[in-house]
């Protein structure tokens, strides 16, 4: 997974379809399972930058095949139409597994032109287990405290010693939340996005999926295809692999991210003056692992920290000015302060932190098979090492609990599809966390979907983060169902932003749209 596939094309526009002020499927009589579904009760809950934000709750079955049985809260948002021409409603998610989308729906609401937003109630929510939504899920809280095991198993105590922790945490698990587990998957999220379209009385369901949320997107429209209105994918999961595959492609993809940024360094030298070759830097990093390994900085940054505190780089360039001034700072001053801090804002987990990496492992663990021979993690991840250091042990001790996990894995969902109305599809190029491959597996699974491009870029999440061009394409799906039209493997391509610059000593810090959703994607992608 390592090439990425180039695509210069040249895309024409047509109308997927036109509608009226009342969103497609809608009608003066409710159908029956709307009728019988229970009407969220909407509150104020707005803040300073979504002031008209509100907030609901709805209970759903833990088991979808028992409706009588258990039941569990969902989290609710929602930023109301205003226009009259009304849209239906827009359901957001942010990624993960884990993420929790509740402010997602103030900020895509916010970020849209006013116009098109005013259109749709846009509507958020904290998947089962997640954040609001109750039961939520804290498996073992304090895992990632540091200082944790050197991820990368030279010997057999470091190894042993990973699988340890690695093994409690799904045990901590299983004794936890032994009768949740096997209903937190991503069938059973669907399932309970369909409660909220039949909640808010909608036939169809207009749907805006990042990361993560495009494998829970497609999932949604293979068993629901006739409930779908619109759809957005962004920055797209390759459905082919879920997970153990996609994880393994994801740390070539990161190695490449992860050197884009040493050639970044090396561009501005005469800021950070650790050189102008990149090769070099690169060394000097893993030069500056293996002295954190021995002596982790504050008490707080080993080796494992530091990769921690590096792999959002991989996420979003916007961090990279800051991850430079760490990484010279240690370096050329032998002043670890700057690391520390990076690391307490980019890395270091909180409670929030902790529900999330829960409920990651949960639906990833349950969702697909995972080799339980760690003979076969061992021999898969020290090949993918050799070529693409930098997160390959990390991932695998990310995802490793996978391997004791206590429940017993689900069959992976095909999204192959032909019964959709046209999907629009967004991918980086130089996307590490979710590869372009995704993006044009999907674009072939997905009969009628169109795939916009942009061309060199590395961000993971890319629309509604300052790309104009990729914001129009977005904009005129959501107005009026338009979407392009190419003749070879995309429909459509933009060329990325600049790559940042380095801080200026003088410059007011204010965030970007694009720091903004960083902020807001789910938990490791």
């Amino acid at each position: 997974m390592r090439k990425r596939v180039a695509v210069l094309c040249g895309a024409a526009v047509v109308v997927a379809g036109t509608f009226t002020a009342v969103p497609a499927g809608a009608s003066t009589t409710q159908s029956p399972d709307i009728a019988q579904a229970a009407q969220p009760s909407w509150k104020k809950c707005g803040t300073a930058d979504y002031p008209t934000l509100q907030c609901a709750s709805l209970k759903v079955p833990l088991d979808h095949a028992n409706p009588q049985g258990r039941k569990i809260t969902l989290a609710l948002s929602r930023v109301p139409h205003t226009a009259e021409k009304y849209q239906g409603p827009l359901l957001v998610n942010p990624g993960g597994p884990g993420g929790s989308g509740l402010t997602l729906a103030g900020f895509v609401a916010s970020s849209l032109p006013k116009a098109v937003a005013a259109q749709y109630d846009v509507i958020g929510f904290d998947p089962r287990g997640v954040g609001a939504s109750q039961p939520a899920l804290d498996c073992k809280p304090g895992y990632f405290d540091p200082v944790r095991p050197d991820s990368v198993p030279s010997t057999r105590a470091i190894e042993n010693a990973n699988l340890t922790r690695a093994k409690s945490f799904a045990d901590a698990c299983g004794k936890k939340y032994a009768s949740v587990l096997p209903y937190i998957n991503t069938v059973s999220a669907v399932r309970d996005m369909d409660a909220i379209r039949r909640a808010v009385g909608a036939k169809k369901i207009n749907y805006f999926g990042y990361s993560y949320g495009t494998y829970l997107g497609a999932v949604y429209a293979k068993l629901y295809p006739e409930r779908v209105r619109r759809m957005v994918l962004d920055s797209i999961v390759d459905p082919t692999g879920v997970w153990y595959d996609d994880n393994l492609s994801q740390d070539y993809a990161f190695n490449d991210r992860h050197r884009a940024l040493m050639a970044w360094i090396a561009k501005y030298d005469a800021t950070y003056k650790l050189g102008t070759d990149p090769a070099e830097i690169e060394a000097k990093w893993y030069a500056m692992r293996a002295a954190l390994a021995k002596n982790p900085a504050g008490g707080k940054v080993g080796a494992s920290e530091l990769e921690d505190t590096f792999i959002p780089g991989g996420y979003y360039n916007g961090y990279w000015p800051y991850l430079a001034e760490a990484f010279a700072a240690y370096v050329n001053d032998k002043n670890a302060d700057p690391l520390v801090e990076a690391y307490e804002n980019f890395a270091a987990i909180d409670p929030s932190g902790d529900n999330g990496y829960s409920i990651y492992t949960s639906v990833q663990c349950r969702d697909a098979a995972w080799p339980r021979d760690w003979k076969q993690w061992r021999k898969d991840n020290w090949r993918v090492y050799a070529k693409a250091p930098f997160m390959a042990w990390n991932n695998a001790w990310y995802n490793a609990p996978c391997a004791f996990w206590p429940t017993e894995s689900l069959k992976p969902r095909s999204v192959v599809n032909g019964k959709l109305p046209p999907v629009l599809l967004f991918q980086a190029t130089d996307d590490a966390a979710t590869p372009y491959v995704g993006g044009a597996t999907v674009h072939r699974l997905l009969a009628r979907s169109s795939l916009v491009v942009e061309q060199g870029g590395g961000n993971h999440g890319i629309t509604l983060s300052g790309n104009a061009c990729l914001d129009k394409y977005l904009s005129a799906y959501l107005t009026d169902g338009t979407v392009p039209r190419g003749l070879r493997r995309a429909d459509a391509v933009c060329p990325a932003l600049p790559d940042p610059k380095p801080l200026s000593p003088t410059a007011t810090a204010t965030p970007s749209h694009g720091a903004t959703l960083h902020g807001l994607l789910g938990f490791r992608g």
